[in-house]
């Protein structure tokens, strides 16, 4: 999938590295797994000497683990950058490999065993040499369009109506089956009062999904709008933009109120486009976390993914939609409470944090 997405939406290369993950019981999994961790090792210190970079930098998960341990072998400055407010085992790993770590919010301090520092009295203290600094609070990169996006053309590449207000529902890259079907039985119930744009993912389910619209009123079904994934943006969607052409970029800008998954992504795009959302933490890994980071601070409501099983309009989705649809003072509120926690200059903050790592290994 990365080397799909890479191609389309960059000229970087791609090159892929044999990873596995090193969890589990059983034991011939595990050898199997460590084997293939040291044949990615050995293809990474190739690719090392080969390419000679300078400076690493990694995004978490353990296809990192080979990378980051060749560039130890190598003495390569590496920056290792946490999405999530938790950070995973290969990330505890690699935090403990890496030269500098880097994270979207203070929170995860605590969960790393290091003090956060927010990016400002990092550098500070990097520039005076200082030795000890190991986090550093960046905020999570984003699209720099999902700040500057004209609210208006997004809502026109969708055919959006002016006096209804819209519903995004997302369930991530490859969507989520219950937040999918829970929207499918409240289609009835939720399209009198708004337009949809739904992104339900290419596991299959656009056909029940299909099916559920097409027995409603011809009047309800133009204003549910299905798409099996949208890419991030093909063109810059700021004012006086013509014709645009459906993103996810756009669907973000477009939106009064989002149904998501509370993934990483959530702690920067929806601050970026000051979009409140009704979250539903995926429950096997940790968005939990993630989503009570934003409900916290007002900007955010939370369900659990069990609640959706109530698909009735006593079910707490529908009335978490329903209140914050029709309660324009307090979705607006916590729209604004959601823009505040947004940071544009993230991208360039690690950026600016992997010159550092260079500089000071030149003057080393």
């Amino acid at each position: 999938m990365e080397a799909a997405l890479v191609a389309r939406e960059s000229a970087l290369p791609f090159q892929a590295i044999p990873a596995a993950a090193l969890r589990g019981r059983n034991p011939l999994t595990m050898m199997r797994n460590l084997a293939t961790l040291a044949h990615g090792t050995i293809a990474a210190r190739r690719l090392a000497e080969w390419d000679r970079p300078v400076v690493i930098l990694g995004t978490g998960g353990y296809v990192c683990v080979p990378v980051f341990l060749a560039a130890r072998l190598a003495g390569i400055p590496t920056l290792i950058y946490l999405p999530d407010v938790v950070p995973g085992l290969a990330v505890r790993l690699l935090a403990r490999l890496s030269t500098l770590v880097a994270c979207s919010v203070a929170d995860s301090g605590r969960y790393l065993g290091l003090e956060p520092l927010e990016y400002d009295e990092a550098l500070a203290r990097l520039k005076a040499g200082h030795r000890t600094v190991r986090l550093v609070v960046t905020g999570y990169p984003v699209r720099q369009e999902l700040f500057v996006a004209d609210r208006q053309a997004c809502r026109a590449a969708f055919g959006l109506r002016d006096d209804v207000p819209t519903l995004l529902v997302a369930g991530g890259s490859r969507g989520s089956r219950s937040i999918n079907r829970a929207i499918a039985a409240l289609l009835p119930a939720l399209l009198p009062f708004m337009e949809i744009i739904h992104v339900c993912g290419r596991e299959g389910d656009a056909t029940f999904l299909r099916a559920a619209i097409r027995e409603l009123p011809e009047n309800l079904q133009k204003r549910y709008h299905l798409f099996e994934y949208l890419h991030g943006a093909s063109t810059i969607l700021v004012p006086g933009a013509t014709s645009p052409a459906p993103t996810m970029v756009a669907a973000l800008a477009a939106a009064d109120l989002t149904v998501c998954r509370s993934g990483a992504s959530t702690l920067g795009e929806l601050p970026a486009v000051g979009l409140p959302a009704v979250l539903v933490p995926y429950p096997h890994v940790h968005q939990e976390e993630n989503a009570d980071y934003l409900t916290q601070r007002g900007a955010a409501v939370k369900i659990s993914d069990a609640a959706l099983a109530r698909t009735t309009e006593e079910g707490l989705l529908f009335r978490e939609i329903h209140r914050l649809i029709h309660r324009r003072d307090e979705r607006c509120a916590m729209a604004e409470r959601m823009r505040a926690l947004a940071q544009p200059d993230a991208a360039r903050r690690l950026a600016f944090l992997l010159q550092m790592l260079v500089s000071r290994r030149l003057m080393a």
